[in-house]
């Protein structure tokens, strides 16, 4: 693996609670993202998964500098972005790290036509001469796959699967380093899911960018990524391969979600063994002691609640964090 462009350190964003309208005093944390490390190599596609709640958004705006980290280190190309940067320097960094949001009806300016768009960015940061700016739209557009002539029509005028190639191509418009995907194809339908998710394959091979693909879904995490890390109630709890973490999960909470996939042949469907995990996730507010999957866990012994177990390696390219590793 090449050098790593994005290096989180330690990540923790918490959320401090307060209670009373004039005295105002401090209740609790929520602690969404609590000890978050992971490296994304150039060129490379790492997908997160988890349930809903889990942290993937937050961890998702934290490295983008949208929210404030509580401890630890985002690194961009050597240059440390939680270290009391300013927002100019905040802003010329930007340019090399781009979001597509999830909703697609909700990420576009509805006052604002395609060109409008995607020609802001380049004019906010000058990247091109104000007469190249129609030029550059236009090529915009052709490689995300929409026809130029739309380039005049208002959001509200396109379907849900072009909209999201409009922010696509936004994203695009400052040609970044890396592109963090926030569950770019849920609000999606599935024939569109699969267009938008080969498009965005197709563009990190020939631009050699590098993707923080961000999902629910394994079998679509699957398809685009180089690695997974599966991420649990603010941690990572098991990180590797793509063929390695969805054939051969070494974590209960990864094994769980494996086997909710479903399988296009109604023979296996049938006999598939679905692992259903009792209760509901812990609250952030106030998260279990030492493993917090252990009241959930299956094999959950008394040593789980004693210590938060480390992600350590549990072969090549291959971490998990449990403490059990091995036993089961």
């Amino acid at each position: 693996m090449s050098s790593p462009i994005l290096e989180l350190n330690d990540i923790k964003t918490h959320f401090p609670i307060s209670h009373g309208l004039i005295f105002k005093h401090h209740v609790g944390t929520v602690k969404a993202v609590d000890g978050v490390t992971l490296s994304v190599a150039k060129g490379e596609v790492l997908g997160l998964v988890g349930e809903s709640g889990c942290g993937k958004s937050t961890l998702a705006r934290t490295i983008m500098q949208l929210v404030p980290t509580t401890a630890g280190t985002v690194v961009l190309e050597g240059k440390n972005l939680t270290n009391d940067s300013s927002r100019e320097e905040l802003r010329s960094v930007r340019r090399h790290m781009q979001m597509v949001f999830q909703d697609p009806y909700a990420s576009l300016n509805p006052r604002m036509t395609v060109f409008d768009t995607l020609a802001e960015p380049l004019r906010v940061h000058e990247v091109c001469p104000a007469a190249d700016i129609p030029a550059r739209v236009t090529q915009l557009m052709q490689l995300v796959g929409l026809a130029p002539r739309f380039m005049q029509k208002y959001p509200h005028e396109f379907s849900g699967g072009q909209r999201q190639r409009i922010a696509i191509a936004r994203a695009l418009a400052l040609e970044p380093r890396i592109i963090i995907a926030d569950e770019p194809v849920s609000a999606l339908d599935v024939s569109i899911q699969a267009q938008i998710l080969n498009l965005l394959s197709q563009l990190c091979r020939k631009m050699n960018l590098s993707l923080i693909f961000i999902a629910h879904d394994l079998s679509v995490v699957k398809h685009i990524s180089d690695r997974v890390a599966v991420m649990y109630l603010g941690k990572i709890v098991e990180l590797g391969t793509a063929t390695d973490v969805i054939e051969r999960p070494c974590h209960p909470y990864t094994r769980a979600l494996v086997s909710a996939i479903p399988t296009p042949n109604p023979d296996v469907e049938r006999t598939r063994q679905r692992i259903v995990l009792p209760g509901d996730p812990p609250s952030p507010i106030d998260p279990p002691a030492g493993c917090s999957f252990h009241p959930r866990c299956p094999h959950a012994r008394e040593k789980c609640q004693a210590a938060v177990p480390p992600l350590v390696a549990a072969g090549p390219n291959r971490e998990v964090a449990c403490i059990r590793l091995g036993e089961i």
